[in-house]
This record gives C-alpha cells, sequence and structure tokens, in this order.
C-alpha cells in the first residue's frame, strides 16, 4: 500500500516538506472537485439563457412586431441595468416582497393548522377534504371582484387573495404529508408512549416534513402569482409596486421598461425557488435519501 507521506529517514532527519506539498495537493484537488462540482450546475442554465437570448433576437431580426413593441435583448438589457441603480425599482421591490412575505407567512399559518386539522380528523376530511382541493384549483383573479367589494382598494384585498390562493395548496402539502407516514413509525411511536401532541411533534411532523416543504414552495408559487394579478388590480396611491410599473409600462406603452420588469419578476422567482431547493435537498440528506453523486 502506497501513501502520500515521504518515509522517515533512518538517521532521523527532517524528511522536509512533503507533509505541506501533500496539504497543498489535498486543498487544491478539493478546490477543484468544488469547481467542478459549480460549473456543472451553472452550464447548463448559462447555455438555456444563451439560446433564450438569442431566440429572442432572432425573433426581433426578422420584424414580427415592431422595436418600439418587441425591442431587442441588448435595449432591455440596458435598461434593466439602469433599472437596478435607481432607488425606484428597489423600493417598488421592497412593497411587493413586503406584501408577498406577508401574505405567504398568513396562508402557512393557515394552511399548516388546517392541513393538520383536516389530516387526523375523518370527519374534516370529509366535510371539507374536497373543498380544499377546489378552492386549490380557482383562479386567483377570479377572487378579486369578491376582494375588492369587501375591502375597497386596499392591501387587504391583495392579502385576501393572496391567502385564498396560497393556504390550500399548502394545506394540501401538510395532508399529504401526514398520509405518507408509514404506519410502522406511528406504532413505535405509540408503543413508546407519544399521545397527542407528542405524537405530532415526535413521529407525524418530522416524518411529513419533506412533503410539508413541498407544499410551501407551492404555496409561495401561488402567493407570487395572487399578488402580482393583484398588483395590476388594485393600485393604491403612493405605493409604488412591482405590478404597479408593470401596469404603468403597459399604458405608456413603454415596452422596455415592461420587459426589464418581467426579467426582474423572473429573476425573484428563481432565488426564492433556489432559496426553496437549498432546503429540500438538506432535509432529503438529513434522511439519506439525496444521491451523494448529484450534489
Amino acid at each position: 500500500m502506497t501513501t502520500d507521506c515521504a518515509p522517515v529517514p533512518l538517521d532521523g532527519t527532517d524528511p522536509g516538506p512533503a507533509g505541506p506539498n501533500v496539504l497543498r495537493t489535498a486543498a487544491g484537488r478539493g478546490i477543484s472537485t468544488r469547481g467542478a462540482r459549480v460549473w456543472s450546475s451553472v452550464w447548463p442554465k448559462l447555455l438555456a439563457i444563451g439560446s433564450f437570448l438569442a431566440f429572442w433576437q432572432v425573433v426581433v431580426w426578422a420584424e414580427w412586431r415592431p422595436d418600439y413593441i418587441l425591442p431587442g435583448p441588448g435595449p432591455v438589457l440596458r435598461q434593466l441595468g439602469h433599472d437596478l441603480t435607481t432607488w425606484e425599482l428597489w423600493w417598488a421591490i421592497g412593497t411587493t416582497m413586503r406584501r408577498g412575505l406577508v401574505g405567504f407567512a398568513l396562508a402557512a399559518a393557515i394552511g399548516l393548522v388546517v392541513g393538520l386539522a383536516v389530516a387526523r380528523n375523518r370527519v374534516l376530511r370529509s366535510a371539507i377534504g374536497s373543498m380544499i382541493t377546489g378552492l386549490q384549483t380557482m383562479p386567483s383573479i377570479a377572487w378579486f371582484p369578491l376582494a375588492i367589494l369587501l375591502f375597497q382598494i386596499t392591501e387587504s384585498a391583495i392579502l385576501f387573495v393572496i391567502v385564498l390562493g396560497a393556504a390550500p395548496s399548502i394545506a394540501n402539502g401538510v395532508i399529504a404529508g401526514v398520509d405518507h407516514v408509514p404506519p410502522l413509525l406511528l406504532r413505535a411511536g405509540r408503543n413508546l408512549g407519544a399521545r397527542g401532541i407528542a405524537l405530532y411533534r415526535h413521529v407525524i411532523w418530522p416524518a411529513a416534513l419533506p412533503w410539508i416543504a413541498a407544499g410551501l414552495k407551492q404555496g409561495w408559487a401561488f402567493a407570487w402569482r395572487s399578488l402580482m394579478a393583484g398588483e395590476l388590480l388594485v393600485i393604491i396611491a403612493d405605493r409604488p409596486s412591482i405590478g404597479v410599473r408593470l401596469q404603468l409600462s403597459r399604458e405608456l406603452v413603454q415596452a422596455t421598461n415592461m420587459i426589464a420588469t418581467l426579467i426582474v419578476i423572473l429573476m425573484i422567482g428563481v432565488l426564492v425557488d433556489v432559496g426553496f431547493t437549498a432546503i429540500d435537498r438538506r432535509l432529503r440528506a438529513r434522511r439519506g435519501v439525496l444521491d451523494q453523486t448529484t450534489r
């Protein structure tokens, strides 16, 4: 068997800098491995972005629409770069994200409580189980006439629709997670004395957590879509938001600004998805169900 360490001379002299060299070599290999892993995950995204930009430019060159309606990627990206240096865009992003996070937090609280109650109670499941799925399939924009009638043109109307759009999805995620808890775990928990809240805390909740995380991720998608629809319909004075910028760009026929704002919306969605994906990978790694070759 060979090793990377130099043999020790019989006369007891120092073997020289072999040890530090080995450490540097190992560190270099680790950096190289991490770099290869990062590159393997980045290059498909770069290829997809490049392909989309190329297709976009070809459509513009084909003059399918005038350039004041469909500008090319160059003007749009320059406009986006300029917008990112202005406080107006960041103020709009802050307003939109605050609404989204507040609405999502309310939806998560309601969805988790309702999902847990329905999952473990046969009467509740029989009564409102199908209704939760029905609410999930309702288009968010269909709720806005009622929301405006109840809350007028206020942020409460937007939050109302966000909660109705996201809570059913989160509740269904909780129900699916509880339904997929192995019965063997439940019997083991009961044999160890877990009952009621203790059974939920130590057995059901940890086992259902990956499904619950998936439900939260889907709930955020519904909340984000509801929020964008709400900001296009419910425009509040002195409350600039991403939706308001999008609507004003359409009314003023500023296609460059409008597409740049759409890219901002897409970027926020991608960043949130990266966060949820990292949480999902950590949960699967802790449970030993993550393929180490794909990490």
